[in-house]
């Protein structure tokens, strides 16, 4: 059998062709959750609450070609649940280190604190886009929009993240861009 069918039989009440679609998708969809909550067992927590999800409302799955797509959007939304439950909340402000391991460090945070400050439908499409490697056509169906909406968020995400970090690089680097010459 192959994806299509086991889809059709699945969303018919065949637990074994469910299972089949999960164990096919099962690092891609840990690498989501995983992504968004930054914890291996609140990942795999997800993972299951998720997969349990998808099997009560399996009749929800209209297209036997987008079993993917559907069960990563009941993926991220228990995500996003679980982050509003535990109020995450990333650093604000961090301070400079010194060396390359550091300094990769602290353009990581940059990152991470520019994501964490966008919008969560630009966040959303830049994690399944560059972090998860989905095409546009892919993240559309997940979002359920129109590809062109999907490009024109893409497209704000990265000019807003591009902000933030040049405004960070600031903080560390002055206006000229240069290393200061000592930090104390």
């Amino acid at each position: 059998m192959d994806e299509k069918e086991w889809t059709v039989h699945a969303r018919h009440g065949d637990e074994l062709a469910f299972n089949q679609l999960v164990s096919l998708h099962k690092r891609k969809l840990y690498s989501i959750a995983y992504s968004y909550l930054r914890n291996e067992a609140d990942a795999l927590e997800a993972l299951q609450d998720s997969v349990c999800k998808a099997w009560l409302k399996k009749a929800t799955l209209k297209d036997r070609d987008a079993f993917l797509p559907w069960i990563t959007r009941i993926l991220i939304n228990g995500c996003i649940d679980e982050l509003k439950r535990k109020q995450r909340v990333l650093p604000q402000s961090h301070a400079a280190y010194e060396g390359t391991h550091e300094m990769m460090s602290i353009y990581r945070m940059d990152l991470e604190i520019a994501l964490a400050r966008l919008k969560p439908k630009y966040r959303h499409v830049l994690t399944l886009k560059y972090y998860h490697d989905m095409t546009l056509p892919d993240i559309a169906k997940i979002l359920d929009r129109p590809e062109g909406t999907i490009k024109t968020w893409l497209h704000q995400a990265l000019k807003q993240v591009r902000k933030q970090i040049n405004k960070g690089g600031e903080q560390y680097y002055g206006a000229s861009g240069k290393l200061p010459a000592s930090r104390n």
